[in-house]
């Protein structure tokens, strides 16, 4: 899995005493509703899992419910246009920050595919377990059984969310998406039951502040990327559009139907960033 790195860092941003003090207090709501939401996810899972198997009826509405809240907390605008599908699926979206999880996550019920190192990070790896997350090795070995997982996800109802990019950017560019994780898709018959949701994140910056103000990318930290946006006092926003879902067995090979997927979603970022947008 490769690391997008623009030719210079992130934009540097000062914080005051008054921008730590509005950070900690931003971070204490949004960990109590954070931590405090999985803590219901679990108590909601032990009934769900004796009763629904590997269906998911009721907890996604919980971690649909903090994820939205988590805007208000931050102070960012959140806009959603166009509808996420509700059939048998798989959406695939640009990606572009760790605010995307909460993005994604605030209007739908998806599960997301990561990379396995995730599942040992601190507290994160926790919550991506407790909420579904699908993990995946960078073993190519691997490859065979993770394609049975994804299946066994999609046949049971689980609709999973891919970022076909591979790394993240600073918001201000579509990156190529690789086909690989499409071929889960044209497996026993899968393409004849599955639709395609593409899915644009387009971010803007609090004003004042550079376009790329809450790209995450590279090495940057997670802990000071997370201060610097909790301690701005004017935020800007972030819009998800939903693009129509396409039918798998519409598109001959798992290159084609990355393809159509990545110019949809280039095509919005593009055309909503305007002169901002960056090849």
């Amino acid at each position: 899995m490769t690391t997008w790195r623009a030719d210079d860092p992130g934009d540097a941003v000062r914080i005051g005493p008054a921008g730590w003090l509005l950070a900690l207090a931003r971070g204490a709501a949004l960990g109590t509703v954070t931590y405090g939401g999985l803590m219901v996810l679990l108590a909601v899972r032990l009934v769900e899992r004796p009763l629904a198997g590997s269906d998911r009826p009721v907890s996604p509405l919980v971690t649909r419910t903090v994820c939205r809240l988590a805007f208000p907390i931050i102070g960012m605008r959140y806009a959603v246009s166009g509808e996420p599908m509700r059939q048998h699926g798989a959406v695939v979206a640009n990606h572009a920050s760790w605010l995307d999880i909460f993005s994604l996550n605030a209007c739908q019920s998806v599960y997301f595919v990561s990379k396995s190192e995730v599942a040992g990070w601190p507290l994160i790896g926790w919550l991506a377990r407790a909420t579904g997350t699908a993990f995946i090795a960078r073993d190519p070995k691997a490859a065979k059984a993770q394609q049975v997982l994804f299946e066994e996800r999609i046949r049971a109802g689980h609709k999973l969310l891919f970022f076909p990019e591979g790394t993240s950017t600073d918001g201000l560019r579509v990156l190529p998406f690789k086909s690989t994780l499409f071929a889960a898709f044209y497996s026993h018959g899968l393409d004849r039951i599955m639709l395609i949701q593409p899915v644009s994140v387009i971010y803007r910056a609090p004003e004042g502040r550079g376009p790329r103000f809450y790209g995450w990318w590279g090495d940057m930290s997670f802990g000071a990327h997370l201060v610097k946006t909790l301690a701005q006092w004017r935020q800007g926003s972030v819009e998800v559009v939903f693009h129509p879902p396409v039918r798998v067995d519409a598109f001959p090979s798992r290159k084609e139907l990355a393809r159509f997927c990545e110019e949809a979603v280039r095509g919005t970022v593009r055309d909503t960033l305007g002169d901002g947008y960056r090849e």
